[in-house]
């Protein structure tokens, strides 16, 4: 357990690489993004088809654990606003396309996409879909509130593709609930994940947190019993992120209701055990799928992929995302579109790209970022071929002795293989591949606590 402490520093999730706050300063023009777009479009719609992201950031109340981006309004008057802003922006897309895309992989995230009506979603994605070719093994998914996701949204999605649902649970626990503000009952889940299943999905997620205030052992085990009545096809096992100096809303608890080091990775040995006892395996990291699951069979086949939207089985190249805050990714470059709804609205209705910050990858950055999703979808990464090669990987290598005195990484000449003993410790192995993070240590913290 010492491991856990001399490791439990702040570090980045890698979801990108470089990750957001070492992007360039200086971002890409909006000619730049446009090349950049149309280049990765051009190089893989017709062989992998493009994903797309639609944040919706509307929630009716706040949960005061979530780091997203979020817009609290009970009035939902401002949904149809919204979508006709997403569709503006889709559009502007289509435009640099110019031809039809081939569409992968769709993901509505949130806020809660279930805040919108069934007759608006149905809107937003058969007009997306009318400009577009589906591919043959597309998926197609969506995150719900189980209190408010009705038998009619669950219908309307399933007709226009989606197939996979993600209920965000955290915990069961009625004092966990209580305090993070996000109360549902196993009632309300259970009629959910019943309704979907008769109607046809096939994979079924739960978001779970570990490190959640007033969280004990014993409450993650119920948690965790009672997700296993329910046997849904994949569980993400989340880290709870204190970050109370971006998301002021976690100041409804303090430090001294978290539990910490040992106590917190006690909780996610407990529920890993228990999800192996219950048939998951584990998956990259925080993740668990059943056998079965799309998840566990791209792992089986070497294809395992991570991107903004987290571990997924499909490839895409391209991913375009549409709405607040959304961060598109073109392989060479990313864009992250504004974070206010008005501003939004306003570089949308003057046919303006809402991007206000982003990134162009150089040369090392490919390199790394190559690397780093070896490392992080499967665990392990080699360097032999010019073209696997940077300056900076040797000075990786130094970064990675500790670590292999600590017995978590086997390092061999050009490879480096991560023991299964140290996936907990996972994002430590890749910050010794951060170049950006090294030589531009945060004067404060921009990360959460890694364990």
């Amino acid at each position: 357990m010492n491991l856990i402490k001399k490791y439990n520093i702040p570090g980045p999730r890698y979801t990108s690489y470089p990750t957001v706050p070492y992007w360039d300063a200086t971002p890409p023009t909006i000619e730049q993004w446009k090349s950049s777009v149309k280049r990765s479009f051009i190089e893989t719609n017709a062989s992998d088809g493009i994903s797309i992201y639609i944040h919706l950031p509307f929630c009716e109340s706040l949960c005061t654990y979530c780091g997203c981006n979020t817009r609290i309004t009970v009035n939902h008057t401002v949904e149809m606003p919204y979508i006709t802003a997403l569709l503006k922006e889709w559009k502007m897309y289509l435009n640099i396309f110019e031809e039809t895309p081939r569409i992968k992989e769709i993901h509505l995230g949130g806020g809660t996409p279930t805040f919108f009506s069934p007759e608006h979603l149905n809107q937003l994605i058969g007009e997306i879909l009318s400009a577009s070719i589906i591919c043959s093994d597309a998926e197609f998914s969506f995150e719900a509130h189980p209190n408010n996701t009705t038998f009619e949204h669950l219908q309307t999605l399933y007709k226009l593709g989606f197939k996979r649902l993600s209920l965000g649970i955290q915990d069961f626990d009625p004092k966990v609930q209580a305090i993070v503000n996000r109360i549902q009952s196993f009632e309300n889940v259970e009629k959910v994940v019943n309704q979907a299943r008769n109607i046809g999905y096939t994979s079924i997620n739960f978001d779970l947190i570990y490190g959640l205030p007033l969280q004990t052992r014993k409450s993650v085990i119920d948690t965790i019993n009672k997700v296993n009545i329910l046997k849904p096809n994949r569980i993400a096992f989340y880290s709870y992120a204190h970050v109370p100096w971006v998301k002021p809303g976690q100041r409804k608890f303090t430090e001294a209701d978290l539990p910490v080091d040992e106590e917190k990775r006690a909780l996610y040995e407990i529920g890993k055990e228990k999800f192996s006892e219950n048939g998951y395996s584990e998956i990259g990291m925080d993740h668990f799928a059943l056998k079965t699951d799309t998840l566990f069979k791209a792992v089986e086949k070497g294809k395992l992929h991570r991107n903004f939207m987290g571990y997924t089985h499909s490839y895409t190249q391209l991913m375009v995302g549409l709405g607040i805050s959304s961060i598109s990714d073109t392989w060479y470059g990313y864009g992250q579109n504004v974070k206010k709804v008005e501003e939004y609205y306003d570089l949308i209705n003057n046919n303006e790209f809402p991007i206000f910050k982003g990134h162009l990858l150089n040369t090392e950055d490919l390199i790394i970022r190559k690397h780093i999703l070896n490392i992080m979808c499967k665990y392990e990464t080699s360097w032999e071929k010019p073209e696997e090669q940077c300056e900076w990987l040797y000075e990786a290598v130094t970064h990675l002795s500790e670590m292999e005195k600590d017995h978590l990484i086997e390092l061999h000449p050009f490879h480096l293989i991560v023991k299964k003993s140290a996936r907990p410790f996972i994002r430590n192995i890749c910050m010794a591949f951060d170049a950006r993070l090294w030589r531009n240590a945060p004067t404060s913290q921009l990360f959460s606590s890694i364990v």
